[in-house]
């Protein structure tokens, strides 16, 4: 099998690149990773070259291309199904791709006001209709699904689910967002995991900067 590479933008701003780096990482997937920098005004044509879409994320495994976060987190988890980035249960499993479906296409509010960006001061700003919608909703999908599981991820392990709303918890986190014990509780154990420290170290070395993304 040959070993997959996958493309991804800046680690400091880049959150449908954290998606699947963190769920691969996470579940310890062997990949090559290589990273193009999205600071071009219109964009990169060194993504242009190797993405049909002109973005990343994108997985490459000899000729074939994946892209899109979920698609390539689903592609990883039928090549590897003991890796756990899908729960064993049927039930389970169309729940975690309920929820990853939900924030794929999602939260708009939240993701147009609070970009993902490692390196910010923790700090609030003035927030927009359709923001605090969006935080209890996630807040609420949390909850349930750490009450179901027990914990400490959300379907008990780490798992693909969890990876689709890393860059949240970046966002409740630097724009100062939620206060709930339990959802703090979910964010220090989402950063805690090696492969968020491992990601989050890299992101805070990088001398990118995106103005547009620096709220």
């Amino acid at each position: 099998m040959d070993r997959p590479t996958l493309y991804i933008a800046n680690k400091n701003y880049s959150s449908w690149s954290f998606r699947p780096w963190m769920a691969l990482t996470g579940a310890g997937v062997d990949f090559e990773e290589v990273l193009i920098p999205f600071d071009y005004p219109g964009g990169n044509p060194d993504i242009k070259a190797v993405s049909p879409t002109g973005r990343v994320p994108l997985l490459q495994q000899g000729a074939l291309k994946i892209w899109e976060s979920l698609a390539i987190i689903e592609y990883v988890a039928e090549l590897y199904p003991d890796a756990g980035l899908l729960p064993r249960d049927r039930a389970e499993r169309a729940l975690a791709r309920s929820v990853s479906m939900e924030m794929l296409s999602g939260f708009r509010a939240l993701r147009g006001a609070c970009p993902m960006n490692i390196r910010r001061q923790k700090g609030k700003i003035a927030l927009p209709d359709g923001v605090d919608a969006d935080i209890s909703r996630i807040e609420t999908i949390w909850r349930d699904l750490l009450q179901q599981s027990g914990g400490p991820f959300l379907f008990g392990a780490f798992s693909g689910a969890d990876a689709m709303f890393a860059p949240v918890v970046n966002r409740f986190e630097i724009y100062d967002l939620v206060s709930q014990n339990d959802t703090l509780a979910y964010m220090e154990t989402m950063k805690a995991h090696p492969a968020w420290r491992k990601w989050e170290e890299a992101a805070r070395a990088e001398p990118w900067i995106v103005p547009e993304d620096e709220v």
